[in-house]
């Protein structure tokens, strides 16, 4: 079975973010990077399906040469291959990073069976990229899945809905979007930590596409750095919740 996951370079999830002087880049003098916790699991998950079916798993990323380190991070964690799109230091939108996806899945040598992404982003969260590859490949999709089967040629998807859960059959090739929750992510452990720095990585150079949007600056959300109010520690406080519940509109 061989499986394609793509992940996406993004700052370390909680991490205090700041602006550059012109607000059109996030400052990373002092952040850690990452990828994000639905990618996590997407990584995990074709770990899993190709340890129960064979096969194997090539994590994808968009981004800069330092995104490397994600991609040798995904290959720690069981992946086989790694193949960097270098997009330069220019932040890539939805429509440009899933026509670049497309035409990396279109060029392979490999047939994939299974496209993995995460159904957002950690940053930007535009929720389009695995969407808009599907479209360009002509693929089944099916989005923000908690429990993947696959079996015979098809795949069996879960995803939650309000009082219970919508269940999706498609034949494969088919593009899957997964949420935080589908699996537990491995931790890799140091020997698989040091193979993976010595792993090999593809690196391709996509042509960039006109988005249709210009980025005119960032802005920070603002933050309550308010003190919390107790309003006690003994049954009598509980009359004081349920006022400020009121106030709320909550009760």
């Amino acid at each position: 079975m061989e499986i394609l996951t793509a992940i996406k370079r993004v700052p370390e999830t909680g991490a205090k973010v700041s602006l550059t002087d012109d607000k059109r880049d996030i400052d990373t003098t002092s952040l850690g990077f990452t990828f994000s916790p639905h990618e996590e699991c997407a990584v995990e998950e074709g770990v899993q399906l190709v340890e129960e079916h064979g096969g194997n798993v090539t994590v994808l990323t968009l981004g800069e040469e330092d995104a490397t380190e994600q991609l040798r991070s995904a290959i720690a964690m069981g992946a086989d291959d790694g193949i960097l799109l270098d997009g330069g230091d220019e932040e890539w939108g939805p429509v440009g990073t899933a026509d670049a996806i497309a035409d990396a899945v279109e060029g392979s040598d490999t047939d994939f069976d299974l496209l993995l992404f995460g159904n957002e982003s950690a940053d930007a969260a535009n929720h389009q990229v695995g969407v808009r590859v599907a479209e360009r490949l002509g693929l089944p999709c099916v989005t923000g899945i908690k429990d993947l089967d696959v079996a015979d040629g098809t795949a069996t998807a879960k995803r939650e809905i309000p009082g219970g859960s919508e269940v999706y059959e498609i034949d494969l090739p088919a593009v899957v979007t997964v949420k935080e929750g589908l699996n537990e992510p491995r931790y890799p452990s140091m020997r698989a930590k040091m193979q993976a720095r010595k792993a090999s990585v593809d690196q391709q150079s996509p042509e960039p596409r006109a988005e249709g949007l210009e980025l005119v600056e960032l802005e920070v959300p603002e933050t309550d750095d308010s003190p919390a109010e107790i309003l006690g520690e003994s049954p009598e406080a509980a009359a004081e919740v349920v006022d400020v519940l009121e106030e709320l509109e909550v009760v």
